[in-house]
C-alpha cells in the first residue's frame, strides 16, 4: 500500500509500466467532472471508476482484495477512512473471477476493526495504491463522498 499526494504520483510510474498513463490522464483530466461509472482509459488494463459513496462506518465496509488489478483511490470532495490489513491475514473467502474481487467477511465473533492492522485518513488531493497483497476496507465515510477508483492491470 501506498499512500501519498496527487502532486507526486509520477514518482510511483516505475512500480508498473501502465501508471505513466494513469498520470497522464489524472495530469489532463478534470475527474470531478468525469461521469459516474465506468471509463475507459487503456482497454480492460485501465479504467476508472467513479462513485458517490453512502456514510458507512467501520462496522459496515467490508474487506476486499483482487488478483488482476491495482487500485489507486482518489477522494474527490471529503476525506473518506480506510481500513487497512495484509491479504494474507484475511479470512478466506470466495474469489468472484468476473469482478476481479474477494470480500473477505469478519470470522464469527471478529469484527473489522479486529481485522484491520491500521485506519488511516484518506483525504482530497492525496490517493491510495491496493497491490493484491494489500487488504482494504475503502469508503469508510460520515458525510458520503464522491471518488475515483483507478483499476490498473498488475504486470
Amino acid at each position: 500500500m501506498i499512500i501519498d499526494s496527487l502532486e507526486v504520483l509520477d514518482r510511483y510510474e516505475g512500480l508498473n509500466p501502465l501508471f505513466k498513463v494513469v498520470v497522464n490522464f489524472i495530469r489532463k483530466t478534470d475527474l470531478t467532472t468525469l461521469p459516474t461509472g465506468k471509463t475507459v482509459i487503456q482497454g480492460d488494463d485501465i479504467y476508472v471508476n467513479v462513485m458517490d459513496a453512502p456514510v458507512k462506518g467501520r462496522e459496515e465496509a467490508r474487506f476486499e482484495t483482487h488478483r488482476d488489478m491495482i487500485d489507486i483511490q482518489v477522494p474527490f470532495d471529503a476525506p473518506e477512512e480506510h481500513g487497512w490489513a495484509p491479504a494474507a491475514t484475511l479470512p478466506q473467502a470466495r474469489y468472484d473471477e468476473s469482478i476481479d474481487m474477494t470480500l473477505h467477511d469478519p470470522e464469527l465473533g471478529m469484527s473489522n476493526e479486529a481485522l484491520a492492522s491500521t485506519y488511516f485518513t484518506l483525504k482530497p488531493g492525496q490517493f491510495a495504491i491496493y497491490f493484491p497483497t494489500d487488504g482494504h476496507a475503502p469508503a469508510i465515510t460520515a458525510t458520503g463522498l464522491r471518488k475515483a477508483i483507478f483499476k490498473v492491470k498488475v504486470i
